[in-house]
């Protein structure tokens, strides 16, 4: 039987990021709208990249089988 290609989750792709390491990043959330009530503070740090949990790592690099 031929080898079958996974296609990967492209709504995942736009989501997330696969670091050199392996690692995978994505962006937070809370950052898009009704900014006036969040402080200066609170924006400034949603403006960075986390790294995901290690528990969630195995579901993305399933949606993202080429990213490695």
């Amino acid at each position: 039987m031929a080898n079958i290609k996974i296609k990967t989750n492209k709504g995942a792709k736009k989501r997330f990021k696969v670091t050199g390491s392996g690692k995978i990043t994505h962006f937070k959330a809370n950052k898009s709208h009704i900014l006036t009530t969040k402080n200066r503070k609170r924006k400034r740090r949603l403006r960075r990249n986390s790294v995901i949990l290690s528990a969630d790592t195995l579901n993305i690099k399933k949606l993202l089988p080429y990213e490695r």
